[in-house]
């Protein structure tokens, strides 16, 4: 186990296992020069017990979309590991896109995505874990998720 993956465990978390993705077509990272682009992740973890399903501002509290997003990051990490051998090959963090299935008044979108960015930011740092990002209100999610969240991830050479 690797020193960013340690911290993680600190940090009262466990990766999911890999996300398995259900078409040859596509798959959870490509690779290009130094930089791995991360497909979208939903809440996925079988140890976490949290809201994963549902619809901002109509059956979801922000601080049930947080954790689901959080969970997010989680998986999205899982994915990452799978991809690259060890989370410690990651040099940065560069951008989150946050999808948040919400309903037309939901404005609060950032505040959800902030589970995932938080967690990134305080695992590998503020030097390594500030990224862009954005966060955007969804009409529906793939299976009713409540939150998909991708993203890009500078690596060590």
């Amino acid at each position: 186990m690797g020193t960013i993956e340690a911290k993680l465990e600190t940090m009262g978390y466990l990766l999911p296992p890999a996300r398995n993705f259900p078409n040859a077509n596509r798959c959870g990272c490509v690779r290009v020069g130094a930089i791995l682009f991360v497909s979208g992740h939903g809440p996925h973890h079988p140890d976490m017990k949290v809201r994963g399903h549902g619809r901002l501002g109509s059956d979801m509290t922000v601080e049930e979309g947080y954790a689901a997003a959080r969970v997010a990051a989680l998986a999205i990490l899982a994915s990452v590991k799978a991809e690259v051998g060890d989370l410690d090959r990651v040099k940065r963090v560069i951008r989150l896109f946050g999808m948040v299935n919400s309903s037309p008044d939901f404005g609060d979108h950032p505040k959800v995505i902030d589970g995932a960015s938080d967690l990134l930011f305080e695992l590998f740092g503020p030097t390594h874990g500030c990224h862009a990002r954005s966060a955007v209100g969804m009409a529906g999610l793939p299976r009713g998720q409540a939150v998909e969240i991708n993203g890009e991830f500078e690596l060590l050479a």
